[in-house]
């Protein structure tokens, strides 16, 4: 008679050898917000380690099984995402072993990464520097040979609205026509202590903090360029948050706000024609929010690049 300790205990499993109740194929079929880490260069070959939030999905094509191998898949992401950099190539290799894996059920599988990427960001006039933390979402997915990729961010920036400006204005002007006499010479200390004053500044116009939302298609062989992305933007809109902040520095981002009033479809435009000249982008989709501070909701736009088939359809 055999040792217990010698002999080996088969697990019952019940996803593959049971029948389901109902019969009926799966769209998709797995596991959201995993956590691991991964690797990543945003562009600057500093690749730093993230914590992340992964979801990883097959189909189940066959009716008549109950359910995939999610152990398969969760131990694939673990041992692709924490143990080498996040590439193009790495990405396409892991659906291609989602589906080895489930060959006998699934011919479709997908993936998504969320995390954050620290860029190091220079002060507008002195020479500090701070940190920003951009949001990153990775999809892809793979049906046959149809590998298809696309990754985001947001872009976050002032926005000083051009017709509160005009209003402001007109209130400067009224406000100057009532203290100087039209009839008088102009005394040109007594203008430039008013313009100094709070009694002549009597309105400014509103801005608020604003959201571009970013989702970008790239070229084969583009890879992710996370940080070219974000500089493309930045420099379209011209006023991106900051991050250490010295008084030339914040009197250097009133002169970029002034610089830059813009409404919502003004900052799309922007972005639109910025990612229109980068030929590594294939299609792109863009959401400005201006979270308005003159209303209790939001002013907002979508531009893409305008391909058959592309983002366009889908706002």
């Amino acid at each position: 008679m055999p040792n217990q300790e010698n002999t080996v205990r088969l697990l019952p499993d019940v996803a593959v050898h049971a029948q389901p109740h109902l019969a009926g194929a799966l769209d998709w079929v797995g596991m959201a917000d995993i956590q691991v880490p991964v690797l990543f260069d945003a562009g600057d070959g500093e690749i730093q380690r993230a914590s992340a939030r992964v979801g990883a999905f097959v189909n189940l094509n066959r009716p008549d099984k109950r359910g995939i191998h999610m152990s398969r898949l969760y131990l694939q992401v673990e041992q692709a995402l924490s143990t080498q950099t996040l590439t193009v190539d790495s990405l396409h290799a892991l659906l291609r072993g989602f589906l080895d894996s489930h060959k006998d059920l699934s011919d479709r599988a997908c993936l998504s990464i969320h995390f954050e990427q620290l860029v190091r960001r220079p002060a507008l006039r002195s020479a500090n520097r701070g940190w920003r933390a951009y949001p990153v979402c990775i999809e892809a997915s793979l049906t046959g040979d149809e590998f298809l990729l696309e990754f985001g961010t947001e872009v976050v920036y002032s926005s000083t609205c051009p017709a509160s400006a005009a209003l402001s204005r007109q209130l400067i002007q009224d406000q100057f026509a009532s203290d100087f006499d039209a009839a008088a010479p102009v005394d040109h200390a007594a203008v430039l202590a008013w313009l100094g004053s709070e009694h002549g500044i009597v309105a400014t116009p509103h801005a608020q903090r604003s959201v571009a939302r970013l989702r970008v298609r790239p070229m084969a062989g583009a890879g992710f360029r996370l940080i070219d992305l974000v500089d493309r933007v930045e420099h379209a809109l011209g006023t991106p948050v900051q991050t250490a902040v010295k008084r030339e520095d914040e009197q250097a981002f009133a002169l970029a706000n002034g610089g830059n009033l813009m409404f919502c479809e003004d900052a799309a435009r922007r972005i639109q024609k910025a990612l229109d000249a980068d030929a590594a982008l294939s299609d792109f989709h863009i959401r400005v929010e201006h979270q308005e501070s003159l209303h209790p909701h939001d002013a907002v736009a979508y531009a893409s690049k305008g391909v058959a088939g592309g983002y366009g359809s889908t706002p």
